[in-house]
């Protein structure tokens, strides 16, 4: 299993797709509010997350972590 960096970021999310091999999409809504106009709007965000044993499917909620990187777009790990 790969290990995460100690000064980590986490994030939680939710499976977009698992069609790819040991690796999953996963989803990040994040709210924000606007600096001018105070409103509140949602950003979303996805990210190539490392999952060894295809163990997760689209629709379920994951913990991932940031580690050294895997490839070209894939920096994360479920944990």
């Amino acid at each position: 299993m790969l290990k995460p960096k100690s000064n980590n970021r986490k994030f939680q999310g939710v499976v977009f797709s698992d069609k790819m091999d040991k690796t999953i999409v996963v989803k990040v809504d994040t709210t924000a509010v606007h600096p001018k106009y105070l409103k509140r709007y949602k950003k979303t965000r996805k990210y190539h997350v490392h999952d060894e044993n295809n163990k997760y499917k689209a629709g379920d909620t994951v913990m991932f972590a940031e580690t050294r990187p895997l490839s070209k777009t894939k920096k994360w790990t479920v944990i």
